[in-house]
């Protein structure tokens, strides 16, 4: 595991040191995210950053190349470097969509041409560790490949509203794959740690840490579509080479007994993301217009307008990422009753925080009603000091009812 921190370090310290270097680039090339209707920031703002994450991510996996512990990574196969590969164009692609906007379907092109280069360096999926399924056909494998890369590229893209949001969700969610991963090495081969999957989501998980402190409410630069693209096709990536790592006859019970993980755990990762993209292309196709119409209906707009603030509304999303990835991998480490239990009550947790405003509001209002019936005691008090109850009780059900810069 200290190969795998080391790595993580390294990723966070250039993406950490490049991000600067990005937000100065992106004023001059003139990729700036104007305030629009439908964003949440007040100033326009550098989207660049994209480029610090892929630099991150490449300085990692140049240096793990060079570390004898994980020499059997890359002589097995190039995997590593068609994921490099696969994120250099997408970034490129984010990078140009960031300056020119570039057409939906131009995007979609480099997407599935990104998914193809992994595809072609050996990151395919080719086994579905459920029954030991296995895609017969190789057109069929490399079109399983290409669809799971673009959706989750895609998915990590519609996410992306709020400052902070996308990087700190992948960061968390990979921290939970790594744990699975890291645990899944060390128990198919006990004499050799490495593994190709660790390697990723560790240089990943470094680089959204090393992003995160530029990109925080309020955010000084924005990953933008190089950022997106990159950590979503990254992502894939590492849950693709997972599904041939399961053995049931290899692997101790603890960890093949649950052995439907590595397909449920990389969708909790995005979990959310691809919840908040199926309901806006469900919504927008009811409507008739295009699913790649931007719009302000998504999860994190909803919270806002539900009366969190903009970091609330992102940690509300972080617990859920959180709960749904290491709620999933707790079942490697807990018997399944007591996962459940603890999951449950985590679920719990965030249920009560997710919808606090709305039971705020609520509960305010229960309390102003009772204040204004409660005539004995304001006869107990000076009779100014009651109507400066009154007059608090009234500011607060009109800031209550007032819209915040960001829901307008």
């Amino acid at each position: 595991m200290k190969v795998y921190l080391t790595l993580l370090v390294i990723a966070a310290l250039v993406t950490y040191a490049a991000t600067p270097a990005m937000r100065h680039l992106a004023y001059k090339v003139g990729a700036v995210t104007a305030v629009r209707s439908r964003d949440v920031h007040r100033k326009p703002t550098a989207r660049l950053g994209g480029i610090a994450i892929f630099a991150g991510l490449a300085a990692g996996i140049a240096i793990a190349a060079n570390i004898p512990f994980l020499e059997p990574v890359f002589e097995a196969s190039n995997g590593a470097w068609g994921v490099v590969g696969g994120a250099a164009l997408v970034c490129a692609l984010g990078m140009a969509d960031d300056v020119w906007d570039l057409d939906w379907m131009a995007k979609l092109a480099g997407q599935i041409l990104a998914a193809l280069i992994m595809a072609w360096s050996g990151v395919q999926l080719v086994t579905v560790p459920i029954a030991g399924l296995t895609i017969g056909s190789s057109y069929l494998s490399l079109a399983a490949t290409v669809i799971v890369v673009v959706v989750a590229m895609n998915a990590v893209n519609f996410v992306d509203g709020l400052d902070g949001l996308a990087a700190g969700m992948i960061a968390i969610g990979g921290a939970a794959f790594l744990t699975y991963t890291y645990v899944l090495a060390r128990s198919a081969s006990p004499g050799d740690y490495s593994s190709l999957a660790s390697l990723i989501l560790a240089v990943l998980v470094g680089a959204c840490l090393g992003f995160l402190p530029h990109n925080m409410h309020p955010a000084r630069i924005f990953m933008g579509d190089s950022g997106s693209m990159t950590l979503g096709l990254t992502i894939a990536g590492a849950a693709i080479i997972v599904t041939g790592q399961i053995d049931p006859e290899v692997v101790s019970e603890r960890v093949s007994v649950p052995a439907f993980i590595p397909i449920v755990l990389p969708l909790m990762v995005v979990a959310i993301p691809l919840l908040d993209m199926t309901l806006a292309v469900l919504r927008r196709t009811l409507k008739g217009k295009s699913p790649f119409m931007p719009d302000a209906h998504h999860l994190h707009h909803v919270l806002l307008r539900a009366g969190h603030s903009h970091r609330w509304a992102v940690s509300v999303l972080y617990l859920w990422t959180g709960l749904l990835s290491f709620g999933t991998v707790s079942l490697v480490f807990m018997p399944a009753k007591t996962s459940l239990l603890v999951v449950g009550i985590g679920m719990v947790i965030t249920l009560v925080i997710t919808f606090s405003p709305a039971w705020r509001r609520r509960l305010s209002g229960y309390y102003r009603a009772a204040g204004r019936k409660a005539k004995p005691l304001q006869r107990l008090t000076p009779e100014g000091h009651a109507q400066q109850h009154d007059d608090l009780a009234s500011a607060s059900a009109a800031s209550d009812s007032t819209p915040t810069s960001q829901e307008k």
